[in-house]
């Protein structure tokens, strides 16, 4: 890990006094580590219209409590994919953390055991999903990215499943990165050793070799993009349940459905795909109508305060997606940082769950939120 030389704090497993929610462990983070690596893990792309868009589209849902409720018998629980978790709350894949701190995605793994999180281990993980594996006591899934050939992914499938990850979810939405121009400013490269330990054993691609006319992004870098095809293919490889994540239309749920996938991710990449997509809040009731009350829909994108997770939850999600965080907590603690950021947001559900008078997660629905943008303009209409 390279620490930023101007900063006075240093990464390790001391929570800084004063740490009391996400966003202070952002802005501790971008003290802690090199501005090019910050930009790397905190940008967007484009202009970061929907990066933006993922954190703002969460104002627009007020909370509408109801008093008097008994929630001495309150709980978190839930079943996902026949597994039993202690919150809706899991860590979501995010590649290469070795850049922010020495014992990289042990350490996430380490603080999901203790706080009893589920985790999904990135295929692009620092070191190899081995030990990531052996460190989790808790819910295990796997995030697979397809690989240049169906050897290669199906190399990381055996692994993943001789390791007892539970379920592999797919990632959809980058068959080639978003124009993400802070991190071409900032000058960022990623390390050409040990970014990504998962693929140290695979064979090196064929060149593709172009024709002048031809595009290096559609005939290039697209023809080794999965299809659905490729989905139906892994799908007859594995009997581990299988998610999509990046999926925003509602169609492209209904035909993850029709498929016989275990269900979805709300995604968008954090932002970090194509800007000037909706934010995942936005889709997320359309995608949850589209497919009916029992297909599991998770969610990803600008979740910061456990009133997130709420919202989330109320409007359709069984569980969200923590990213960024996870990395901004383990750059700035270690495995006790991560640790804390999990209780951090579990302890703010609890209270928003109480306070709002939802003593279970089946009790959180569409009544208990207040669309403040829909007031707004039905008192605009009156004064007319």
């Amino acid at each position: 890990m390279r620490m930023n030389p101007d900063s006075p704090m240093k990464s390790g497993s001391v929570i800084p006094p004063g740490t009391v929610c996400l966003e202070d462990y952002e802005r501790l983070a971008r003290e802690v580590l090199p501005h090019d690596v910050y930009e790397y893990l905190a940008s967007g792309c484009a202009d970061d219209l929907t990066l933006a868009s993922n954190r703002s589209s969460f104002d627009r849902w007020q909370i509408l409590p109801r008093m008097l409720t008994d929630c001495t018998q309150g709980s978190t629980e839930l079943t996902l994919l026949g597994e039993k978790f202690r919150h809706p709350i899991l860590l979501a894949p995010v590649a290469h953390q070795g850049l922010v701190h020495p014992d990289a995605e042990l350490a996430t793994a380490e603080a999901a055991a203790i706080m009893e999180a589920g985790m999904i281990a990135s295929t692009l993980s620092s070191v190899p999903m081995e030990g990531i594996a052996n460190q989790l006591q808790s819910n295990k899934w796997f995030q697979l990215y397809f690989q240049k050939d169906r050897n290669g992914t199906l190399d990381l499938i055996r692994r993943a499943e001789v390791c007892g990850f539970s379920a592999l979810i797919v990632t959809v939405d980058v068959p080639v990165n978003g124009v993400r121009n802070r991190v071409q400013r900032s000058g960022f490269r990623l390390p050409e050793e040990g970014s990504a330990a998962n693929l140290s054993n695979q064979s090196a691609p064929e060149p593709i070799v172009l024709e002048p006319h031809e595009s290096i992004i559609f005939q290039g870098l697209m023809r080794e993009a999965p299809t659905w095809q490729d989905i139906e293919w892994l799908k007859s490889q594995t009997d581990m349940p299988i998610l999509l994540k990046g999926i925003l239309h509602p169609a492209d749920a209904v035909r993850c459905q029709e498929l016989g996938l275990q269900g979805i991710v709300v995604s968008n990449h954090g932002g970090r795909s194509l800007d000037t997509v909706p934010s995942t809040m936005a889709m997320l009731p359309l995608v949850r109508e589209a497919v009916g009350k029992e297909f599991p829909v998770l969610l990803d994108g600008g979740i910061r305060r456990g009133a997130d997770v709420f919202k989330a939850l109320a409007l359709g999600a069984d569980a969200v997606l923590i990213g960024r965080p996870q990395v901004f907590a383990l750059a700035v603690a270690g495995a006790l940082g991560v640790a804390h950021m999990l209780k951090l947001l579990r302890d703010e559900l609890e209270i928003t769950m109480a306070l709002a008078g939802c003593p279970s997660l089946a009790r959180i629905g569409r009544e208990a939120l207040f669309d403040a943008t829909s007031y707004s303009n039905e008192l605009s209409m009156r004064k007319v």
